[in-house]
């Protein structure tokens, strides 16, 4: 099959990252592109004449990926079974319990202009830049400088499948709500693909009926995000779902990101409870099931940017908590090889031993539920047992030298009773427990970003405006 031929070199650097591939629609991703990615997944997975998943979000370049990234697959040889719209922990799902390798094209949170590609192995093995995304992106530059993408002995055929109704099956084998007290949930889809696996799950839409009464906000699917971007991490993304929370007198409310893999919560009062909180409440829940199945020392994972409470939880509760860099490709990493039940980041991704250790923001709001309709106190009261330090939040500073600024506080901390470690970035830990912050570069862009968390905000405040003075200084 031939493609549009190129002169010059491809460079497709700007669109592969570590562990996806994002770009701007029409420049750094196009359907030319995503062909030559398909055919090229399909040669370095070695998969001619297996069978692999391809969907897609909202967005409206989607559907059109989608078929293109199909038809590379096919002409290397690969079959190919169309998801149609899903979300990306639906890929995960598929994936996993069909055991076939599987790609979704989604820009998560990024603005409407955006799209991308997450691909899989078997399983939801993730592939990352180390494991064959670089081989990928390689492979494909190579096709689109040719012109050529050669027939594989045999072309694959294309078909389509639903996995909607299997994907709620499963999760409501995994948390069982049907015996719930009766909770008013409200759901900010954000426009995005919770709009689709909400009703389907927490709804009736194809299974019966649980005790909620859930109240929709922006179900719509529409990859322009017409009401607010996708990403509930920022604050001002979440006032909606707060007000609505407050003018509905609801139990609970819940945001997704576009691809609905993150899941933020909001209690009764319209306060964020932190990712980390929601680590912890859900850790303490898969470490009580594993230990009723007789696994004695239960592995949690988490970040190093999660709050100290989630390490202290997990021990008190009898199990072991190993801390990983930050990134999904890492977390899912150490899930596998020390076994896992249950991994959390900061950043609201939930991964579970039994969702094939990915990510899926349902799951986790799931737990939430459960936990919230075992007792009878609102989730403001639940929150505070799992959030006693406080914390900074994330802030970023755009600075020229980002080694030398973090250098410059390692000096000033130098005489400071301190700890540091370099997992990923620097970790400076006061030995009396009363602090700890991370100065971590971003791999892409000018910015140091801090964490801060104490035992009292005297305390964080003290320390967040000390290194941030130095390092912005």
């Amino acid at each position: 099959m031939r493609v549009t031929s190129n002169p010059t070199i491809v460079d497709l650097s700007t669109s592969f990252k570590a562990y996806d591939v994002r770009g701007i629609v029409g420049e750094s991703i196009t359907a030319e592109i995503v062909e030559a990615v398909g055919a090229a997944y399909v040669d370095v997975l070695q998969l001619e004449g297996q069978t692999i998943l391809v969907g897609g979000d909202m967005r409206p370049s989607s559907p059109e990926f989608s078929k293109a990234f199909a038809q590379g697959a096919a002409v290397r040889g690969a079959n190919v079974e169309l998801l149609g719209l899903i979300s990306t922990d639906e890929l995960y799902f598929a994936s996993g319990f069909l055991n076939l390798a599987g790609a979704v094209f989604t820009a998560s949170h990024n603005p409407a202009e955006y799209n991308g590609i997450k691909m899989t192995r078997a399983g939801a093995v993730p592939i990352s830049s180390e494991t064959g995304l670089r081989d990928i992106q390689q492979l494909a530059e190579q096709y689109l400088m040719s012109g050529v993408i050669p027939a594989a002995g045999r072309r694959g055929e294309i078909g389509t499948r639903d996995v909607l109704k299997d994907y709620a099956e499963y999760l409501r084998g995994l948390v069982d709500l049907s015996g719930s007290r009766p909770l008013k949930v409200v759901v900010d889809a954000g426009n995005g693909m919770a709009g689709l696996t909400t009703p389907a799950v927490l709804g009736d839409a194809l299974l019966p009926k649980l005790p909620f009464t859930v109240i929709p906000l922006y179900f719509e699917l529409d990859g322009s995000f017409p009401n607010h971007p996708a990403n509930p991490l920022e604050p001002e993304n979440l006032r909606d779902l707060q007000a609505a929370v407050v003018n509905h007198g609801a139990d609970i409310g819940l945001a997704f990101d576009g691809d609905a893999d993150r899941c933020f919560v909001v209690d009764e009062k319209g306060q964020p409870v932190s990712p980390s909180a929601i680590t912890g409440m859900v850790a303490r829940r898969e470490i009580a099931r594993a230990q009723e199945q007789d696994e004695k020392v239960p592995t949690v994972v988490h970040n190093l940017l999660c709050s100290r409470a989630v390490l202290e939880l997990v021990e008190h509760d009898g199990g072991r908590a190993v801390r990983t860099r930050v990134g999904h490709s890492f977390i899912k990493t150490v899930m596998a090889e020390e076994g896992a039940v249950f991994g959390g980041e900061h950043s609201a991704h939930f991964y579970f031993r039994d969702f094939w250790n990915a990510d899926t923001g349902m799951l986790a709001a799931m737990h939430v539920l459960a936990a919230l309709s075992e007792q009878d106190a609102p989730l403001s009261e639940l929150g505070q047992e799992y959030e006693p330090y406080v914390s900074s939040g994330e802030l970023n500073s755009e600075v020229a030298d980002k080694v030398a600024s973090i250098e410059r506080v390692r000096t000033d901390f130098a005489y400071d009773d301190v700890a540091i470690d370099t997992l990923d970035g620097s970790t400076f830990t006061a030995n009396d427990g009363s602090y700890w912050f991370n100065l971590r570069p971003s791999n892409t862009e000018p910015f140091l970003r801090l964490n801060v968390e104490a035992t009292d905000r005297s305390t964080m405040e003290r320390i967040r405006d000390r290194v941030l003075s130095i390092v912005r200084g």
